[in-house]
């Protein structure tokens, strides 16, 4: 069933409470991560904020998904960090924009679908990993940075205040909920250690102490780079990445958000909007980014469910940069990453490790490994990729085993393979060893009532099957073949030689 709920639905659809308080929250937990990400790849605080409202409000707007937030994200900047110091910022604004485009394609031609192809396993894995890494990033919160630009750990009280702000502020998220849920807890975490902090006149490290958010408006700008194919080639791989892993990362959150709405998305709508919200950033000075699992799970966990949440958080964060700085860099950071490490422990899925006993043991390695390449490279669209490949690789080697041939004689003297399981690349070899060709009569039946012809490789593993024995003046046919094989075998005549006779019986080589 699709979700429905549009931001112009004024039905009781919406929760308009839920959705301006998750706006905000979403908001408040948006700008530390754009600000850290924008720092770590060496460019200007204001250009992850941009990124921030930008992504957020066009994908609000236009996505196929409500209820999901999409931002300045680390996993697509991390991949442009190479082309930056390398090229500068005005390179980035070009890739960015490239990469927008081939979402954009992504979209239209409807290539999104594939998303669904990615096993459970590897989403486990993918988000167990991703879990790690929001935890981790918490963790270097608890670093400062001197005047030399040195960074160590907090020591002393200056340790003590900021462990123990956080653990109130995790306390605040875990027990408020049993109180009233009217209220996102993350919002009133971040309120009451924010009031704490300030009546008490705590010294802590706080949003200030990371980067002054104060600025305008975006405004249009091309990017300052020569429009050249030497500069194509410069960009071009890393537009391609970035939109690949834009895209992996905004689809898996998609299909996060459908089970736990119990909705559908359009994963082709989010790519052409993920893609037009790129070029955006690209045209006005961001760093561009996708969706965002933490701040989505945020969203959702405060109780929205439509896109006016989205809209509220990008203005709000628009409104943070043109008018509420100075109050905002007064929030402390240890209530943003006490809400960031609660959403981290619900991100990671416990259920794979209560469950892990039960599971093949090939799913066990694809989620491990696919959790361990997105913790250790931070390279998500990396870690899918491999998980897809071996979880393919493992089904393949299960059904090329499932292959098998029952062989009889009937009265006419005419020998019968009756074929088991699909005969495909991973099969072939042992679908031919089941013909004994010098003892087998001079002819011979194949019947694939019980199997499928599947791709290119199974085509040809029957063209040479059909020679051998047309070698040794044997005549070779094929039996009940789906619609859709003889139609395969059809459009391979330029390939082997089918002669197709009247139902139900096919000859591969031509009678002599």
């Amino acid at each position: 069933m699709k979700n429905t709920t549009s931001l112009f639905d004024f039905s009781k659809k919406i929760n308009y409470k839920n959705e301006l308080l998750a706006g905000f929250t979403v908001a408040m937990t948006m700008i530390p991560e754009s600000l850290s990400f924008a720092i770590l790849a060496g460019i200007s605080p204001l250009t992850g904020l941009y990124a921030a409202f930008m992504m957020g409000i066009v994908t609000a707007v236009l996505g196929g998904r409500p209820g999901m937030v999409s931002g300045g994200a680390g996993a697509t900047i991390v991949v442009l960090i190479a082309l930056i110091k390398s090229h500068g910022i005005e390179y980035l604004f070009a890739a960015v924009a490239l990469a927008g485009t081939f979402q954009m394609l992504v979209g239209i031609f409807k290539l999104g679908k594939f998303v669904r192809l990615i096993p459970q396993p590897v989403m486990y894995g993918f988000l167990n990993g991703l879990a790690i890494i929001i935890f981790m990033a918490q963790v270097e919160q608890f670093k400062i940075t001197d005047s030399a630009g040195v960074s160590g750990w907090l020591q002393g009280m200056p340790l003590y205040i900021m462990a123990g702000l956080t653990a109130l502020t995790i306390a605040i998220v875990y027990f408020f909920p049993k109180i009233t849920k009217v209220v996102p807890a993350s919002l009133v975490a971040i309120i009451v250690v924010f009031a704490v902090v300030v009546g008490f006149n705590i010294p802590t490290k706080t949003v200030a102490d990371i980067a002054h958010i104060s600025g305008n408006l975006p405004s249009f700008h091309i990017p300052k780079i020569p429009f050249t194919l030497e500069t194509l080639q410069v960009i071009f791989p890393y537009a391609l990445v970035m939109a690949g892993v834009g895209l992996i990362e905004s689809l898996l959150t998609l299909s996060m958000v459908d089970e736990i709405t119990n909705s559908k998305g359009n994963t082709n709508k989010e790519s052409v909007a993920q893609g037009i919200a790129n070029i955006t950033n690209g045209f006005f000075g961001g760093m561009g980014g996708c969706a965002m699992v933490a701040q989505t799970l945020v969203n959702l966990n405060a109780g929205s469910r439509a896109r006016l949440s989205g809209i509220i958080g990008s203005v709000m964060i628009l409104l943070i940069i043109l008018f509420g700085a100075p109050f905002i860099e007064k929030i402390p950071m240890a209530a943003l990453v006490g809400v960031m490490m609660m959403v981290a422990i619900g991100t990671f899925q416990w259920v794979s490790i209560r469950i892990v006993n039960k599971m093949p043991k090939s799913d066990i390695v694809v989620g491990i490994t696919v959790a361990l390449i997105t913790v250790i490279l931070h390279n998500l669209a990396l870690a899918v990729l491999v998980g897809v490949v071996i979880a393919a690789l493992v089904f393949a080697w299960d059904n090329a085993k499932r292959i098998r041939a029952r062989k009889y004689i009937d009265e006419n003297g005419v020998k019968h393979y009756k074929i088991y399981g699909p005969l495909f690349f991973g099969s072939v070899t042992t679908f031919m060893d089941k013909f004994d060709l010098m003892e087998d009569p001079d002819e011979v039946i194949v019947d694939f009532k019980e199997s499928r012809i599947v791709d290119m490789s199974a085509i040809d593993a029957l063209d040479k099957l059909s020679k051998r024995y047309s070698q040794h003046d044997k005549k070779l046919y094929l039996r009940h073949l789906s619609e859709d094989c003889r139609k395969m075998l059809k459009n391979a005549e330029a390939v082997i030689e089918v002669n197709i006779q009247e139902d139900p019986t096919y000859k591969v080589m031509p009678e002599k």
